[in-house]
């Protein structure tokens, strides 16, 4: 699947996710759709302290693929629609079956700082 370097799988993780905990929360959050999560949950999910998590769901949600929920407090779910979740099925799958090569793209990428930075300067449609 991602032999194509130009795969939507491949850039979306390249342009959207910025480590492996960023991928495994929005994945928990789509698998569990419609359901929403705490901050808490997720980080015991995600194996990190909460502060990290928070973070997490933070970065998830400024790039609209979450959605901060009232009830319960602190709490998340995915984001969905047709389109996207048609690409996360893919992402999911890859995911499941290349763990080590998706893990490998995300670790080779340039840091959080530098991606904002360039992602400051693309061309958005309003």
């Amino acid at each position: 699947m991602l032999d194509n370097p130009n795969s939507q799988t491949e850039r979306f993780i390249i342009e959207q996710i910025d480590s492996v905990p960023h991928l495994e929360g929005l994945l928990l959050l789509w698998n569990a759709r419609p359901q929403s999560r705490s901050v808490h949950d997720m980080a015991k999910a995600l194996y990190v302290p909460v502060d990290v998590a928070e973070r997490v769901l933070s970065d998830l949600s400024a790039r609209d693929l979450i959605v901060r929920v009232p009830d319960p407090p602190d709490s998340y779910c995915y984001n969905s629609n047709s389109e996207r979740d048609t690409l996360l099925r893919e992402v999911d799958s890859t995911y499941r079956t290349q763990l080590i090569r998706i893990s490998g793209l995300i670790h080779s990428k340039a840091s959080v700082a530098v991606r904002d930075f360039a992602r400051a300067f693309r061309f958005k449609k309003d």
